[in-house]
Parts: structure tokens; C-alpha cells; sequence
């Protein structure tokens, strides 16, 4: 038989087999195997009970004796037929193939971050690596081959790794592309290799010093984050991609619609919302409807954290998370927190059984309007009940008699402590007059997901049967009242958010409260003792209770008592820029655009 046809079956039949790597972990004293593989970029993996480890452990071994056949005779043709291509053990792509990968992204314009990239490239720095993480669909990939297409090819090298390659193997990959004269090394996906976390500072200590850039890049940031404490400490230049501002997901994407950020802000995928189309179920799309977020929830975030702390000291890093780990109830937790209407990481929210802040919001103001207009308040009529728990079911939130852990302070503490450092939130303490205590204010610095929650209430909710019997324009009119509301709340929070990361030292922002009402936000400068007062408001329209806090004469005195003297007052909205009895109304999207 010749060596291709042999080639050709043994590829069929690895196709057919087991596919994975086995791996132990101790788990309160007991030694548990555990199957992982890769699949569509994102690690998998599954226990494997003690009676079937024998079989597992059997039929994992014989599939990469033939995957070591198959590469044997790969060598073989290669040398046969006299071809330069140079064989690694890992998938290094050099030369040609490398420049066809680059042309694609050349159209594309630059995201904001790719600065610092191409400052370390260009540097004379040594002993140093570059570490580029970010959540899934944040512009990675496109940032690596833009950077690649500004260097010479014969110098540079990627290597997408896979889950079954390891550091060894990288190890041998990189001395041979170090022998041959390569100076720019991106290693993509770095995370998924097991031992990665406690190996890494291979790279600084041998690779970086030796001359070589090497950039590091994946969507496991809590394994990046947790290398770059322990053995990347002081050795390595973080540019991290989640947050994307505004001001560049309209540039970059030409949509310059708050709306559209707010629907999908978090990622540089759109698509249209169809829940009952299970053709358009395209994982491709982040927030397009309640699947795709739950999915992308539970495998970017807690699969993120889980993958991060298996891997990180064979699992002895899980503090008090193992029991939500195993138990696959850290997802609840994440969407718990999301869903309320604070973001607050408190053990209440976590515990007690679960109501949507959303539609509790919604029955306040339709209650209000109904008994104005003496009409009936029909979401005091469906059956909330049956509404909240298809939700529930949607966004994989449990109540406490359904969970299987109990959770903690500690949980609630470590969940926190790990959102942080994959910069999925951000702490804005709000400042009250009268009180030296900050009040707990969190972000979330992706509002895709915090929206998608609401639209799978309004899928639930459109499932009624109460509601089903009111006519469409009723039923749409109250969907539209409940997405209302949550694209005001939330676009404070990002006009906030995104204010915080631009203002120089020595200024803040914050939301300031009063025994009665709030200013939605304050600039104080605290050199020159002056401030700025904002609402904000989701509408186009101007009226004269948008701004009764910013001329309420009580408040602005006590404003300036604490910060210095209000130089100006502004509301922040979708229409255009007017200036009304000494109100500034700017429109929004123009604020966050001109944001630096």
C-alpha cells in the first residue's frame, strides 16, 4: 500500500476514535479522571467514572499510537519527495502560508490596542513577553495577523496550538524556529496546553532573552492572568481586548447607534434575534438571542474560570469554587449577578429565590401608567410565576432547594475576585452627601449580555398565556416599556464606565446620591475644586423634569460644598446639542465618540 492511501485510512480511523487527553485531578483526597478535549476553540471536559477508566485510558492510548504513525509517515513522504517544509511537532505556520493568513485582515482597521503591540515589536526590550487576552470575539485573532503583516515573513512565525500539544513539545518547536534565524514568534491559543500556567516563564527566561519576541494570545485570560502573577510576575506586557469602548465600535464597525452597542456592545458580532430559528442559532453571534448569551456566558466565563484553575497546580487553586465547579452551578451564580439590577455581590442575591429585576421595574411604571390612564395593568394580570421560570431555565439560574451547594461569602468573594481579573467588571463606588462610606457601584463591562437577559424575559414573557390574549399592539407596546427602562439603566452605566477610563489623574467620576434623588454623574476635578453635574437620559426628547435635580438649588449647594464650584450642568441624551436655561444638552453618542 502506498504511503498516501495509508495516510489517508489512518486518518479516517484516528477520526473515529476517542479524542481527548486523559488528566488526574485529587478531589477531597480521591484521585478522579478526567477526559478533555478541544472543540470549536473552547476546552471541554468530562469525569470519567472509575468502571469505565480502564476502556477510556485503552482507547485514548491506541489513537495516539496511530496519530504517531501518521506523523512517521508524513516524515516519510516529506523526505521522499524532497519538499523544504520543515516538520514541527506543534502547527507552526511560516512563510507563504503565513502571508496568505495576513491578507484578509489588511482592509480591516486597527483597534485602538494594537499600539502597545507594535511598540513591544519595535522595542529593545529582552527577557520580556508580551501577553494580548481578551474574551472570545474581541478582535484577537485580527489584532495577531494585523501585527504579523507589518513584519518581515521570513522572520516570523504563528503556532495556533491545539489541546493535545504541550510545553515539551513547544519547547523543541521554538529551539528549531530560534536555530533558523525566526525573531517574532505568536503562539495563539497558549492556554489550552494543561501545563502552560506553571511552565510559562519558559518563554521570558530562555526565548526573551535569547532575543525573540514572543506574543502570547488566547481566550483563557484567567489562565493569562493568573501566569502573569505567578510565573510571568514582573516579566511580561499585558495589553488586554474585552472592554471595547463605544467611540471604537463605532469606528471600527460603522454603526453609530448607542442602541446597537447596548444590543451587542461586547463583541464585534451582530446578527438579528430570532428565538424560535434554530437555523440562525449561529454560535458566531455573542448576544443574539437567549441561547447564544447563556452559551456564551457559561464557555467564555465559567468554563473560562474552571479550564484556568483545573490546569493552574493540577486543580489546587480552586479555593472554595471546587464545590460550584463540580456541581456546574458557577454559571447560576454569574447570571445571578448580572441580572440584578446593582450588579451587587452579595449574598442575598445569590440565595434568595430568584424574581427579574426587569420585569419587577416593568409592573412598577405600567402600574403607574395604567392607573393614570384608569386602565388595567396587564402585567399584573399574566402569571409571573410561569414567566420567571422559563427565564430561569433560559439564563441556567437555580434556586437554593434546586442547588446542590450551598454558596458562601467565600464563593461570592473568589467569583468576584476572578470577573476582575478577566476585566468583566469595574468598580464605580457611588459617593453620597452626608456619608464618608462609598456605596458598592459594579459595572459590567460587556452590556450585550446584560441586555440579552432582558430580551429572554420579553421571549418568556411573549409565551403567556394571559398575556397572549391582549391584542399585539398591547403586548408589544409593554415589551418595548420593559427594554426601555433597561437601556436607561444601562446607559449610565456605560457613559460612567466608559468616562472612568478616559478622565486623567486628577479627576473622578461618580455617581453622587442624595437623601432624595441623584446626580447620574459628577466630574470633580480635584486640583482646581471644580465639577461637572450629568443626567442622563435614553430619549431624544427634551423636557423641563429632566434636569429639575441639576437646578434644585439644595443639591447644587451641597455639591459645591463637597467637590468646589459647578462650572457646568449637562444632560446627556439622543437628540441633538442644545443649550436650554443654562442646561448643556449634548447628544451621547457624539460625547462617547469624543472620549480620549
Amino acid at each position: 500500500m502506498n504511503t498516501e492511501k495509508q495516510m489517508q485510512q489512518l486518518k479516517e480511523e484516528i477520526a473515529g476514535l476517542l479524542q481527548g487527553n486523559i488528566t488526574y485531578r485529587t478531589i477531597r483526597g480521591a484521585r478522579r479522571m478526567y477526559l478533555r478535549w478541544n472543540e470549536n476553540g473552547a476546552r471541554r471536559e468530562k469525569y470519567i467514572r472509575a468502571s469505565d477508566e480502564a476502556a477510556t485510558l485503552q482507547a485514548v492510548q491506541k489513537r495516539k499510537r496511530l496519530e504517531d504513525k501518521y506523523k512517521s509517515l508524513m516524515l516519510e513522504k516529506t523526505k521522499s519527495t524532497g519538499t523544504e517544509e520543515k516538520m514541527y511537532e506543534t502547527n507552526v505556520i511560516t512563510g507563504q502560508s503565513l502571508e496568505k493568513m495576513c491578507q484578509a485582515v489588511r482592509r480591516y482597521d486597527e483597534r485602538e490596542c494594537i499600539k502597545p503591540l507594535k511598540a513591544f515589536l519595535d522595542s529593545e526590550i529582552i527577557g520580556k513577553v508580551c501577553i494580548l487576552y481578551g474574551l472570545r470575539r474581541t478582535g484577537k485573532t485580527t489584532l495577531v495577523l494585523q501585527a504579523m503583516s507589518a513584519l518581515p515573513v521570513a522572520k516570523t512565525a504563528y503556532i495556533k496550538i491545539l489541546g493535545t500539544d504541550n510545553m515539551a513539545k513547544l519547547n523543541r518547536d521554538l529551539r528549531a524556529l530560534q536555530d533558523d534565524g525566526y525573531r517574532y514568534v505568536f503562539i495563539d491559543e497558549v492556554t489550552l496546553m494543561e501545563d502552560f500556567i506553571d511552565s510559562a516563564s519558559l518563554f521570558s527566561d530562555v526565548y526573551a532573552m535569547n532575543g525573540m519576541k514572543i506574543i502570547l494570545s488566547g481566550t483563557d485570560s484567567l489562565g493569562f492572568a493568573i501566569s502573569e502573577h505567578e510565573e510571568l510576575y514582573d516579566r511580561s506586557i499585558t495589553i488586554h481586548t474585552t472592554f471595547i469602548p463605544f467611540r471604537e465600535y463605532a469606528r471600527l464597525l460603522n454603526i453609530h447607534d448607542i442602541d446597537e452597542y447596548i444590543r451587542y456592545g461586547g463583541t464585534f458580532r451582530v446578527g438579528e434575534t430570532d428565538f424560535d430559528d434554530p437555523e440562525l442559532r449561529d454560535e458566531g453571534v455573542s448576544f443574539r438571542d437567549d441561547e447564544s448569551t447563556r452559551r456564551y456566558i457559561d464557555t467564555t466565563i465559567a468554563r473560562n474560570i474552571q479550564h484556568s484553575l483545573a490546569c493552574y497546580q493540577n486543580g489546587g487553586h480552586f479555593r472554595h469554587l471546587i464545590d460550584l465547579y463540580q456541581a456546574d452551578e458557577l454559571t447560576n451564580a454569574v447570571n445571578r449577578i448580572i441580572e440584578d439590577m446593582n450588579h451587587r455581590f452579595l449574598l442575598s442575591v445569590l440565595t434568595k429565590d430568584f424574581k427579574s429585576h426587569d420585569l419587577g421595574s416593568g409592573a412598577q411604571i405600567e402600574r403607574k401608567r395604567a392607573a393614570f390612564e384608569g386602565k388595567e395593568n396587564v402585567l399584573d394580570q399574566i402569571d409571573a410565576d410561569a414567566v420567571t421560570e422559563r427565564l430561569m431555565m433560559i439564563l441556567d439560574i437555580k434556586n437554593q432547594q434546586d442547588m446542590s451547594v450551598e454558596i458562601t461569602a467565600a464563593h461570592i468573594a473568589e467569583i468576584k475576585e476572578y470577573l476582575k481579573m478577566l476585566e468583566l467588571i469595574l468598580e464605580c463606588p457611588s459617593e453620597g452627601i452626608g456619608t464618608k462610606i462609598p456605596v458598592e457601584n459594579i459595572i459590567f463591562t460587556q452590556p450585550g449580555m446584560r441586555y440579552c437577559q432582558a430580551q429572554a424575559l420579553i421571549f418568556s414573557l411573549m409565551k403567556d398565556d394571559i398575556f397572549k390574549t391582549y391584542p399585539i399592539t398591547k403586548r408589544k407596546e409593554i415589551c418595548e416599556l420593559i427594554l426601555k427602562e433597561v437601556r436607561g439603566r444601562m446607559l449610565e452605566e456605560i457613559v460612567l464606565l466608559e468616562t472612568i477610563k478616559t478622565l486623567p489623574k486628577n479627576k473622578k467620576a461618580f455617581k453622587l446620591l442624595f437623601a432624595v434623588g441623584e446626580f447620574d454623574m459628577v466630574i470633580a476635578d480635584t486640583e482646581a475644586l471644580t465639577c461637572e453635574i450629568f443626567e442622563i437620559k435614553h430619549t431624544d426628547h427634551v423636557y423641563e423634569g429632566q434636569y429639575k435635580n441639576l437646578v434644585n438649588e439644595e443639591k447644587c449647594k451641597a455639591t459645591e460644598f463637597e467637590y468646589g464650584t459647578i462650572t457646568r450642568k449637562t444632560v446627556l441624551y439622543r437628540g441633538e446639542n442644545r443649550e436650554i436655561n443654562g442646561i448643556h444638552y449634548v447628544n451621547v453618542v457624539r460625547y462617547l465618540e469624543n472620549l480620549r
